[in-house]
Order: structure tokens, then sequence, then C-alpha cells
């Protein structure tokens, strides 16, 4: 029969808790780093734009005119869509909910070293346990919001979450790993 010791589990919460701020750390370095893209891509939009107006105020034509229109109607269009899409508020979400989790990792890894001094009694471990277990939760409860297709998608999977990653993914999010509710078993 399958034996999972108190401590064996608290360790296994850490291991998927490192795991979930890996993901979500990664998932907010990608993403920032898209936002800034879009940004300097929006501000060529605009110097192009400018170039082009300020030449057919010098030198009057259709093509600087057009290319002005063009460039000023680009730099709406992907400002629009930046701020339509809300990467800034994911990078957010993603930093805050790794934030969480890490201080969370650091929770467990103290849980830990004191269990292997032999400081905590088994009560204690049990609750602290728990907390720890109710805080991860937390850290997802608080931190996205309930339109963002990649949370939802992974709460409302199955266990394997594969058919949702992909669509996820397609939806531009990093898939942070499912992280089941546990049961609490008190051996």
């Amino acid at each position: 029969m399958f034996r999972l010791s108190v401590v064996d589990h608290v360790r296994l919460n850490l291991d998927r808790t490192g795991q979930n701020y890996t993901v979500h750390a990664k998932a907010a370095e990608r993403l920032a780093s898209r936002t800034s893209a879009v940004r300097i891509g929006v501000l060529v939009l605009l110097g192009i734009a400018t170039a082009a107006a300020m030449v057919s105020l010098i030198e009057p034509g259709r093509p600087f005119q057009i290319t002005a229109a063009v460039a000023a109607l680009l730099a709406f269009g992907a400002h629009a869509s930046y701020l339509a899409i809300g990467l800034e508020g994911r990078v957010d979400a993603h930093r805050a909910c790794a934030n969480r989790l890490w201080q969370v990792c650091d929770g467990y890894r103290s849980l830990l070293s004191e269990v292997e001094d032999g400081l905590v009694d088994r009560a204690s471990l049990l609750q602290r346990r728990d907390d720890l277990s109710a805080q991860v939760q937390a850290a997802y409860d608080q931190a996205f919001a309930l339109d963002q297709k990649a949370f939802e998608s992974m709460r409302l999977s199955p266990e394997d979450g594969s058919r949702d990653a992909e669509t996820s993914q397609e939806a531009g999010d990093e898939v942070p790993p499912a992280f089941p509710q546990q049961e609490h078993h008190r051996a």
C-alpha cells in the first residue's frame, strides 16, 4: 500500500509550489518582454508618422501624407490592441502570484528545517502545513481576474489539463501547473 508521511507531504507541496513559482516568474518575464516590444513598436510607428507629417509640411506631397496617416493608424491600432489585451495586468498578476508563491516556498522550507531540527510537534506541523496550503490557494484566488482565459481553463479543467493548456497557450498565457485541492491525511 502507498504510504505518505506528513513530512513527505510537506516536501511534495514545497516542490509543487516551487514549480508553480517558476512557471509564473517565467510567464511574467515573457509577457514583460512582449510589453516592451509592443511599446517600442508603437513608438517607432509614431516616429515614422511624425517624420512623414513634418516632411509633408516642408515639401507637400501625397506620398508623405499617406505615409503619415498609415503610420498613425497603425500606431493607434497597435496601442488599442495592447490596451485591450491587457498585457500589463497579466504581467502584474503573474509577478504578484510568483511573489506570493515564493513566500510560501520559504514557509515550507522553514517548516522542513524546523522539523529536521525537532522543533515542531505533530499538531503544529499539521496546522502549519494546512496554513501554507491555504496560502497557496489564496495566491491564486487574488492574482488573476476571472476573465483571464488561462486561469479559468486551469481552474475548470480536468486533472491533466492537456486540452485547456493548448487553448491557453494560443491565448498567449503561460498555463500554471494545476494545484489540486489537497486531501489532508493525518497519518
